[in-house]
């Protein structure tokens, strides 16, 4: 015997066990119960939501001979020929592809005659705002005025398409998307019955994606387990089988559009790529994920609109103070953009990365967003002026340009004085300043994930050592874990974000300062703590310049 898809095995056979639409199971259970039976039902809402599954269980207990509870009994002579597609009571009619006046007069025939076993004949027209508009109007006296032993009951997905005549005709049920808890608790359950072990992790990831419909969860659980038959299904191995993207990639490839690194962005799409990643799907993905940080930087409390891990909050809320709502919107505007070129493109790969250039480009637009971008770049820059800082130009600048703004925006030292002649290490008291400023220097750190982590730190030093190295202790607590854990994700990353840490540094105080962080739990005991009393009451430090309130100088 062929295999049965998992959707359509899984497939419920009572009221009791669908899932998700506790309001219509309710209505229709009662109206069986107490004979309150309606002539015409209209079932809208999006697929896979149980439409078709509940027409057919409402299909069956109208002519179930022996009815449990407003529920059918699946064992009587009806309910076993329903459920074979046997049944001469029950017509099932794709109005995809029966959608003209012919065949709707081949119904308005065929309801005069009265049942042959059973108590209703039953019409289920799936796909409904297919029809013809004569094929409506051929339905319609029909459809108001049925013999007490018909009943109508119309499924779809566009409800919109429906004239209102039928719609005022049919007593109408919203189907509501299914939750991601609900599938979850679905997929768990038959994950059990077919002898397959789970990560929670992935079952959440397939609930996402599946954007609560039920068939298209089961149905990508049906094929992860396919992929991976007879192992354990990880959050890892349902991402290689569907060919999705962690949604860690994203936040490193929105720091880098943010920064206008273009290479870099295309660089990260082509690893993601030579992974064997679907570009449609990495599109969808990513503007999925800036929908969520929208909603994070817009609302005072996301948890409730986003449906995601404490972990993957705390990576988004880190992320948030990277740019502003506007500028998001307008990532989100390009990337829709690209989705509709994508539909009838030869070479989406091409045009993603033309998406991808553009967003690290707003100059290459006139529209609106794309200025309100470009001034957020140069208010940037300008605030790194403001610092001393020397401010990156991007890849496409000329270099006379460069050198130009460079010795104009330093800090005020000739730039081959800088190149030839790198500034000191810094001393053990100006270490304890730099520990004393130290809400200073996280303020000035560009990357939302560094100065998240930056905040569970705490800077120490090793009274041995001549060399001026700074040594940053990660706090044994989950939240700082879970900061640290993200930005050493990787040896390069954690050295990317460590050099990026020594150049603020190195550019408030004009001091080299080689640091090293420690991860959470792990401490040197030649280590100790910098604190701020000991800078109050070092002898060494009397007599150094304190700038005032007014902003001069005393002794």
């Amino acid at each position: 015997m062929s295999y049965v898809a998992l959707y359509r095995k899984a497939r419920p056979c009572t009221f009791d066990e669908v899932k998700g639409q506790d309001h219509i199971v309710t209505t229709l259970k009662n109206q069986v119960r107490t004979g309150r039976l309606q002539h015409a039902y209209l079932f809208c809402g999006t697929r896979g939501t149980g439409k078709t599954s509940i027409a057919k269980i409402m299909a069956k207990v109208v002519n179930c001979e022996h009815p449990v509870d407003g529920n059918p009994c699946n064992e009587c002579a009806s309910c076993r020929a329903i459920a074979a597609g046997t049944s001469m009571n029950v017509i099932e009619i794709d109005a995809a592809s029966n959608n003209g006046v012919d065949n709707i007069r081949e119904i308005v025939e065929e309801v005069r005659y009265r049942p042959t076993q059973g108590n209703y004949k039953v019409y289920i027209i799936d796909e409904v705002h297919m029809l013809s508009t004569g094929a409506f109007n051929a339905l319609l006296k029909t459809l108001e005025e049925p013999p007490s032993y018909v009943i109508f009951i119309l499924a779809t997905t566009e409800s919109g398409k429906i004239p209102t005549t039928i719609l005022s005709r049919c007593q109408r049920y919203d189907f509501r998307r299914i939750s991601i808890d609900t599938l979850i608790e679905r997929m768990r359950y038959l994950t059990e019955q077919e002898g397959v072990s789970c990560e929670e992790r992935a079952l959440r990831f397939v609930a996402r994606q599946a954007d609560g419909s039920m068939r298209d969860a089961l149905s990508l659980l049906d094929q992860c387990m396919a992929f991976y038959m007879g192992e354990q299904l990880t959050y890892e191995k349902a991402l290689d089988a569907l060919g999705a993207v962690d949604t860690d990639v994203y936040g490193e490839l929105l720091g880098e559009i943010v920064r206008g690194d273009a290479g870099r962005s295309i660089l990260i799409f082509e690893n993601l790529m030579e992974r064997g990643r679907e570009v449609g799907q990495f599109v969808s993905d990513f503007i999925w994920y800036l929908r969520n940080l929208l909603l994070v930087e817009a609302a005072d409390d996301a948890s409730d609109l986003i449906d995601i891990s404490s972990e993957q909050m705390n990576t988004l809320l880190s992320y948030a103070d990277m740019t502003s709502p506007e500028t998001i919107m307008r990532y989100i505007r390009v990337l829709s953009e690209l989705q509709n070129s994508m539909r009838f493109a030869g070479n989406r790969r091409v045009l993603t990365e033309i998406a991808l250039v553009k967003l690290c480009r707003p100059q290459m637009e006139r529209t609106d967003d794309a200025v309100l971008d470009r001034m957020r770049v140069l208010e940037s820059k300008i605030e790194a002026i403001e610092e001393g800082g020397v401010v990156q130009m991007q890849r496409d600048t000329p270099p006379s340009s460069t050198n130009s703004l460079t010795e104009s925006v330093g800090t005020g030292y000739d730039s081959s004085v800088e190149d030839s002649a790198p500034p000191p290490n810094a001393a053990p008291e100006e270490l304890r300043k730099i520990r004393s400023e130290w809400a200073t220097v996280v303020d000035r750190v560009p990357s939302g994930p560094l100065k998240v982590m930056l905040k569970y730190v705490v800077p120490m030093y090793n009274a041995s050592d001549p060399d001026g190295k700074l040594y940053l202790t990660i706090q044994d607590t989950p939240d700082a874990k879970i900061s640290y854990d993200y930005v050493a994700r990787t040896p390069e990353q954690l050295g990317r974000f460590v050099g990026e840490l020594e150049q603020v540094v190195e550019r408030l105080y004009d001091r080299h300062v080689e640091i090293e962080i420690t991860p959470p739990g792990k401490r040197d005991k030649d280590l100790y703590a910098i604190s701020v009393d000991s800078i109050l009451n070092d002898r060494s430090l009397i007599g150094m310049p304190a700038e005032t309130d007014e902003g001069d100088f005393t002794e």
